[in-house]
């Protein structure tokens, strides 16, 4: 008799142990899920702040544009606050092979065949 009084005490540890395994299963998938959800809100609001942006970016880019056009700059040059400023001459531009700097010591450099891979550094203007 003490035998079959120990069974369900065994039985419902048993049960109980099991329900609280699901109950906790449960609580993570939901939980789980709480996360997903969070998540899948927030990307359209990053999603439109990045469309913001590009556009913001893309006026920039256009006023960069407007400011840089040959007709604004010579508008700029016209200004009596920009005379004192001129193209320097042909001759007064040194032209450097990139990485030049980096050999250590002065060497006899042959000009690059590209125009893309120098700088041109103005060495002074004349008035």
């Amino acid at each position: 008799m003490g035998n079959a009084s120990f069974l369900p005490k065994a039985f419902l540890l048993r049960v109980l142990l099991c329900i609280g395994m699901f109950g906790f299963s449960l609580y993570s998938y939901l939980n789980q899920q709480n996360l997903v959800t969070q998540k899948r809100l927030t990307i359209p609001l990053i999603a439109k702040q990045i469309k913001e942006l590009k556009e913001a970016n893309t006026c920039l880019q256009y006023e960069i544009d407007l400011f840089e056009s040959p007709e604004h700059l010579m508008e700029l040059a016209a200004k009596s606050e920009f005379s004192h400023l001129k193209q320097p001459l042909l001759k007064e531009i040194l032209a450097m092979q990139e990485g030049s700097a980096l050999h250590g010591g002065i060497e006899e450099v042959e000009p690059p065949l590209s125009t893309a891979s120098r700088f041109r550094l103005a060495l002074g203007a004349k008035r």
